[in-house]
């Protein structure tokens, strides 16, 4: 039921993309996702050199043989990355479409992606980057609203309004992102004017996320009202959990705290621990507000075809 551009750019058979999350879209869940019938995306900074990167993607083609996608960060890091090694890794291992991220558009990649023949996905928060990946050469943009887990931006624009606004101003494919976490979410995007969705905040608590016992019921017992914006100093504008962590970097935010003040709340460390170790009040836990509507732990393939089954449900309402 569910043909769009989207899936017919990237085939796939539904229109849905499982969001690259730092820490947690590994082989496992990457590649039950795309098995599942969507396109999952592995997220390349957790990788620290060449061979653990290359080693995850043949993992990954162990599990599947549908499509994948890796996400290339430019997003600032305390450990500087070089995505051309990235790049080069994932074209040898035979990945045909790459999503960016970040504050600034790829610039210094463009030409080696476009050459390379892969599809590129450019992710942002603003319909002007939407706009300005579009005249790059992206095949296809992402833009993710306010209600988004992790980086929103900085402008503040719910998913409702950013969604169709980015339809009425670029050509290329649309996938809309933020709060999305089951088949309601998907049919709304997809009449906002979406080709397609991006989604990671319900797949923490998949199966393959694999995160601790702990970390898992401080997010089931959340509510819609139990995220919090946090470095909105620095101009890296996140949601995260409401936890001690977040409410020390929000006051360190009121008073225009620096990355220094903030380092050993926000790190990736920290997060490690609140993820794999059940510590989930020493950093960051970066959730959408849609963690008020998750309700279980399942495994990727069945929140994936729930979702789809409930989209293709109101759909069949509203034409009856």
């Amino acid at each position: 039921m569910f043909k769009t551009r989207i899936t017919e750019l990237l085939g796939i058979e539904y229109p849905i993309v499982g969001g690259a999350m730092m820490f947690l879209s590994r082989a496992p869940l990457v590649a039950a996702v795309s098995e599942a019938g969507a396109v999952g995306v592995l997220a390349s900074a957790i990788y620290k050199d060449r061979e653990s990167f290359r080693d995850e993607l043949k993992k990954i083609r162990d599990l599947t043989d549908k499509p994948v996608a890796v996400n290339l960060s430019l997003f600032p890091m305390i450990r500087p990355i070089d995505n051309r090694d990235y790049l080069e890794i994932l074209l040898e291992q035979g990945i045909g479409i790459v999503e960016t991220s970040g504050h600034e558009l790829p610039q210094d990649l463009v030409d080696d992606i476009k050459s390379s023949g892969v599809k590129w996905m450019h992710k942002s928060a603003a319909v002007r980057h939407a706009k300005k990946a579009e005249r790059m050469g992206a095949d296809a943009v992402t833009v993710v609203g306010y209600e988004n887990g992790g980086a929103t931006g900085k402008y503040d624009v719910t998913t409702m309004v950013l969604v169709p606004a980015t339809r009425e101003a670029v050509e290329v494919p649309v996938i809309g992102g933020g709060g999305v976490v089951d088949g309601r979410g998907l049919a709304a995007l997809l009449a906002l004017g979406a080709d397609g969705i991006i989604f990671a905040s319900r797949l923490v608590l998949s199966e393959e996320a694999g995160i601790h016992e702990n970390t898992r019921k401080a997010l089931l017992e959340a509510g819609i009202y139990d995220t919090t914006l946090v470095m909105r100093a620095i101009g890296a504008t996140h949601r995260a959990l409401m936890n001690e962590a977040a409410l020390k970097v929000r006051e360190l935010d009121e008073k225009g705290g620096t990355l220094e003040e903030m380092l050993p709340l926000i790190m990736g460390t920290q997060s490690d621990k609140v993820y794999f170790e059940g510590q989930t009040e020493v950093g960051m836990n970066y959730i959408s507000q849609g963690v008020g509507l998750m309700h279980e732990v399942k495994p990727a393939a069945e929140i994936i075809h729930e979702m789809v089954e409930q989209a293709e449900g109101i759909f069949k309402r509203f034409q009856g």
